[in-house]
């Protein structure tokens, strides 16, 4: 803020330093007035748990040996477990046409888990206790060897049920699927089942049959599902059958009565028709075009002079004669003028006889030329009859095509029946092979066969018996420490202290400042709009600026978001309240290195919000770049007030500190009333919307508070 009255008013001869104030005692820490309790002592503890032993070993021997009793007395279990990959195997010989492809759908988890339930159905459960003949051994059904007293007794109060109530297969399939589990390996397809007997031959034999029936079952169901198909199809062939028998009974029908009859290539003798008069009429034009062309060229070499080079000329056999005759008498010419004149009798005669066999060449080649024209005559009347029938066939198709789209439409529903029919036929033909083939795969294979153990699975004895050891042992040291911390810790009494002596009655000036700034926040709440934005000026380059803009942002705080930013220098005031004091500042974010949620902090003592100047104080120049008023409005919008720490102000801005701002003034204690009238004045027209000028002598040097009493 670059204004020349503040200078005058921060170096003139009014701005005099003040002596630095007494340093304040910190007040005597007050003793809470609650009951004080005793210190724990660990060597206490440890000695009662020595002197009372006997009542920890006692009962951890005795829960040894009973533990120890309990597992011998338990007939043992064996268990044996056997492994199906559940892989959706299937004989690419056996699927459909429409599926000839190998890749097929893997195996999902849900897929898995549901033979895992088909293991544990109650159909397969039958079929192994059946086989393996479960019911007739009172492991399984325990009425076999008598019902105990205590089970009987149990069920009267409702826990349990009673043997005698149950029926036998409920007994067996109790007994069988408490011995039974059956579960899927996590991220595989693959199935365990796990059976436990005293017998580890039955337990082996069961889970194999598990399996076995397991793979049987499978194929059942596939070969039951093929039967289902081919029966509905069978229903559904002999209903196609009458339906495509009376669709093609309508066509026939309906092209007798409307006449309209089928040639070769499945059309009808109009089209057909229509399409050979077509053919002719196009051969009868190429005729006669190609007639009037030959005889045209040929009379044009006649015209011309030129000689008769036309393929119909020459082919001629006459021309042919008189070509050959000509090209003798030449040679004889040849011949005859090496000895004789031109004007001799013998060779006057020899060209009279070229000159009538080119006569009679030029009159075969008009003759030929004139035939060629009554071909083409000719052909031209051929394509005129031609077009005549045309026209009337196409009359006739005219008249027909109402009855062809009808007869089109016949066709297509009966071919449609006919396709529906076929593909039936073929997928009842796959049905009833697949019925009949009893080799259908199932959806897995046994990877793994049940082997006979000789290690009991049920109890585990050592587990349970340094379980039942540990557990006395724990339980009975816990409650010899428990009683003996809660000797220790019993209550001794209590020490009245005095009660805490008020802030004010402790230092009056002190108590003074922080009152007039807990006033002008206050006051500054009561504002509203015209104080979100709060600048900080003081007359000194101290610490005292700093501690009465926190000490205000943190009244601020109590009921609203505030944020403090400080636009001195790294201060070691904030640094020591800041939750993070080596965080990046505003100069830091003009530059691009650090971002809003990296250098806001937040005060450890209160709710109040910091940003720093920068961790660079060689970059103090940056703060008076006009992108940091952008800063400023983008924290008034998140916050409700924000309270610039601005120092002296003399580097900085007016733009950044004045705009909407309400300022706070720290003027210097020997300035008078009057002055400080006029300083306020002056501020109000520097650009200011508020300002309010601090009365009691504040500050570092002017006995403000330190940090922890600004936090009162």
């Amino acid at each position: 803020m670059r204004f020349a009255f503040w200078r005058d008013w921060t170096k003139g001869p009014q701005s005099q330093p003040v002596a630095a104030a007494q340093p304040v005692s910190a007040p005597r820490p007050i003793a809470n007035a609650s009951s004080e309790l005793s210190d724990v002592d660990l060597r206490e503890i440890w000695q009662a748990l020595v002197r009372k032993r006997a009542w920890i070993v006692v009962p951890t021997v005795a829960a040894l040996l009973l533990s120890l009793t309990l597992v011998n007395m338990i007939t043992p279990r064996y268990k044996s477990e056997s492994r199906i990959l559940i892989d959706g195997r299937e004989n690419v010989f056996l699927r459909p046409n429409g599926e000839r492809n190998d890749d097929r759908a893997t195996v999902d988890a849900e897929a898995v888990t549901s033979q895992v339930q088909v293991v544990l159905s109650r159909d397969l459960a039958r079929q192994v206790i059946k086989q393996n003949k479960l019911a007739e051994l009172p492991e399984f059904d325990s009425v076999l060897k008598g019902v105990p007293i205590w089970k009987s007794l149990l069920a009267l109060v409702g826990i349990g049920r009673d043997p005698l109530q149950m029926t036998p297969e409920e007994r067996v399939m109790e007994a069988y699927f408490d011995r039974l589990t059956a579960y899927s390996v996590d991220k595989s397809r693959v199935v365990v089942i796990e059976f436990q007997s005293r017998d580890p031959e039955l337990a082996a034999r069961v889970a194999n049959s598990i399996a076995d029936g397991y793979l049987v079952l499978q194929q059942a169901a596939r070969q039951n599902q093929a039967k289902s198909a081919s029966q509905w199809l069978l229903t559904e062939i002999e209903g196609l059958r009458k339906k495509v028998a009376d669709a093609d009974a309508r066509v026939e029908d309906f092209r007798s009565k409307s006449g309209l009859l089928v040639g070769t290539n499945n059309t009808t003798l109009s089209n057909q028709q229509l399409g050979e008069l077509n053919t002719q009429v196009s051969n009868a034009r190429a005729l006669k075009s190609d007639a009037d062309a030959k005889a045209k060229a040929i009379k044009q070499m006649l015209d011309s002079g030129k000689p008769i080079e036309a393929s119909e000329v020459l082919n001629s056999e006459l021309v042919r004669r008189l070509s050959e005759q000509r090209v003798t008498l030449r040679a004889q010419l040849a011949e005859q003028s090496s000895t004789l004149l031109d004007r001799h009798p013998r060779i006057l005669e020899l060209k009279a006889q070229i000159a009538d066999i080119d006569r009679q060449i030029r009159d075969e080649a008009s003759k030929i030329s004139r035939s060629l024209e009554n071909d083409a005559r000719v052909a031209g009347a051929r394509v005129d009859s031609l077009n005549a029938s045309l026209d009337q066939v196409k009359r006739q198709a005219a008249s027909t095509n109402g009855q062809d789209v009808q007869l089109r439409a016949f066709e297509r529903e009966a071919k449609a029946q006919r396709d529906l029919l076929e593909s039936y036929l073929a997928k009842y033909r796959e049905a009833t092979t697949r019925e009949n083939i009893d080799a259908a795969p199932a959806d897995g294979r046994i990877i793994s066969r049940a082997i006979v153990s000789n290690t009991p699975a049920y109890p585990k004895k050592l587990p349970i018996v340094l379980i039942a050891t540990l557990a006395m042992f724990l339980l009975t040291a816990g409650y010899i420490t428990t009683s003996e911390l809660l000797r220790m810790t019993a209550p001794r009494g209590g020490i009245v202290r005095a009660p805490i002596a008020p802030l004010r009655d402790t230092h009056p000036q002190m108590a003074a400042a922080v009152t007039e700034v807990e006033q002008v926040a206050g006051q500054l709440r009561n504002l509203g709009e015209a104080a979100r934005k709060i600048t900080i000026v003081g007359a000194h380059r101290d610490e005292a600026v700093t501690l009465t803009a926190l000490t205000l942002a943190r009244f601020l705080a109590r009921n609203a978001k505030v944020v403090l930013v400080d636009l001195t220098a790294t201060s070691p005031t904030l640094s020591a309240v800041s939750s993070d004091p080596s965080a990046p500042g505003l100069t830091d974010l003009m530059q691009g290195t650090a971002s809003f949620g990296q250098i806001i902090t937040k005060d450890r003592l209160s709710g109040v919000h910091l940003v720093g100047a920068g961790l660079n104080a060689s970059q103090r120049a940056l703060l008076q770049l006009p992108r940091l008023n952008l800063a400023v409005d983008a924290l008034l919008r998140a916050y409700d007030h924000v309270v610039l720490d601005a120092g002296t102000a003399s580097d900085l801005p007016s733009s950044l500190i004045a705009t909407q701002a309400h300022a706070v003034v720290i003027p210097d204690s020997a300035i008078k009333r009057q002055a400080r009238a006029v300083m306020r004045d002056q501020l109000l027209a520097s650009g200011f919307i508020g300002v309010t000028v601090l009365t009691p002598p504040v500050g570092g040097a002017s006995g403000m508070p330190d940090a922890k009493v600004a936090a009162a």
